[in-house]
């Protein structure tokens, strides 16, 4: 009887997996402990293609580095500025608008692939940091911003 079950639950299982429109990816992405695994192997234009212009980059001795920044799940490409919002620049000839993200994501590049993806939040602070509470004036420590995922949403990964 054990056994009717487990098949039965096995097979419910595989059901619901397969009704799924990309069951691999939607797996991959759920379960797998590095978000950017789907990704790992795409070119660079590929990659730039579904994610927009980087916000910097720079060449390695191995190869090349994008920068992103981003806020929610991934970078994805950003609308054209309008043209009253790309006069509004610093005196560095940055857009004001630049620390408006909660993310960073490193994309490395060997050989016009991608091999790895490192992403925190832009305000990362150590756990040890410490500040003065201004009431108490004790030592307490300093609130960590929220954790970062990352994920491609207009690239299909693999």
């Amino acid at each position: 009887m054990r056994a009717v079950r487990s098949l039965l639950t096995i097979l419910a299982a595989s059901l619901l997996v397969s009704a799924c429109q990309a069951p691999v990816q939607t797996f991959e992405r759920t379960f797998l402990a590095d978000p950017a695994k789907p990704y790992v192997g795409m070119t660079k234009e590929q990659i730039i293609a579904c994610a927009g212009t980087p916000a910097g980059r720079y060449n390695t001795n191995t190869g090349e580095t994008l920068v992103y920044h981003y806020s929610g799940a991934g970078p994805v490409p950003q609308a054209a500025p309008k043209k009253d919002e790309s006069k509004q620049t610093s005196p560095f000839g940055k857009k004001k608008s630049d620390k408006d993200y909660d993310c960073n994501a490193s994309l490395v590049f060997e050989g016009g692939r991608l091999t790895r993806v490192t992403f925190a939040p832009r305000l990362a602070v150590s756990p040890y940091e410490t500040k003065t509470d201004p009431k108490t004036h004790e030592k307490v420590p300093v609130e960590q911003p929220k954790p970062c995922s990352f994920s491609l949403p207009n690239c299909r990964g693999g």
